[in-house]
């Protein structure tokens, strides 16, 4: 048990990360142990400039990740209750501040906090039979921290439809209401990431990491103040030489 970091494995060279919840005895739960890990790991790995992206996974083919863990949440306090769930909105708040695109790779169960690290990636590519719900009220619980990025996914409706009732989505029903972006066959995910990857490491380094900065900021800007700090990080792009390179490079394809 415990959290797995490796490469992977492209022929390219490209610097990706994959990083595995294993878990698998427990569908791949989250306990705070396992909790500070992978938040350790991902601001580790967050660390290397020359990262491309990083790939999140769950060990085995019954989950991504199966939740938080019942055991110990069922003994907190209202003053552990704070530490335990503000200890996962860490792990999803080290995702969203990856300063490269986080791919959530999901098999099997994504469920209650699982999902909410998955919705914390930026992309999200699952397998047909992979099942979501967000159970919280069934136990006792509101479902909160990054559930509140539901809304923006996948409108307030279908939100307060998961949220109240526990209710289990389907992989197609997923992929209906935009929680999920795409859906393939088991055997095809490491494909589907693949192809993900082969766009974002043919891109511009710098460009890939300036797009992810000014979408964080879109999330919480004015439309009049996004915009303006679209034209900010547009110019801070020409203080390397990356643009010049590629459209250069780009101009002499061309003719």
């Amino acid at each position: 048990m415990g959290i797995l970091t490796d490469r992977w494995p492209r022929d390219d060279g490209a610097r990706v990360a994959r990083i595995t919840v294993d878990n698998q005895a427990k569908i791949n739960i989250l306990n705070s142990a396992l909790s500070r890990e992978l938040r350790s790991a991902i601001t580790t790995i967050a660390d290397d400039e020359g990262l491309r992206a990083i790939v999140l996974t769950g060990a085995g083919d019954r989950a991504f990740i199966g939740g938080a863990d019942i055991t110990e949440m069922a003994a907190l306090t209202p003053e552990t209750a704070k530490e335990f769930i503000s200890t996962l909105h860490e792990v999803c708040q080290a995702i969203r501040d990856a300063p490269v695109p986080v791919i959530a790779r999901i098999k099997g169960y994504c469920l209650g906090g699982g999902l909410e690290v998955a919705v914390a990636c930026d992309l999200r590519v699952a397998a047909v039979g992979s099942t979501y719900s967000m159970p919280e009220v069934q136990v006792g619980i509101p479902s909160v921290i990054e559930a509140a990025l539901l809304p923006s996914l996948i409108g307030w409706s279908k939100t307060r439809e998961l949220l109240y009732t526990g209710a289990m989505m389907d992989a197609e029903q997923a992929v209906a209401c935009g929680l999920i972006n795409k859906l393939v066959s088991p055997g095809d995910l490491d494909d589907a990431v693949n192809l993900w990857l082969d766009g974002i490491v043919s891109a511009g380094p710098r460009a890939i990491r300036l797009q992810k900065e000014l979408m964080r900021k879109w999330e919480s800007l004015r439309l009049d103040q996004a915009i303006r700090a679209g034209i900010d990080t547009f110019a801070s792009a020409y203080e390397t030489d990356e643009p010049t390179d590629r459209m250069t490079k780009f101009l002499k394809r061309a003719r």
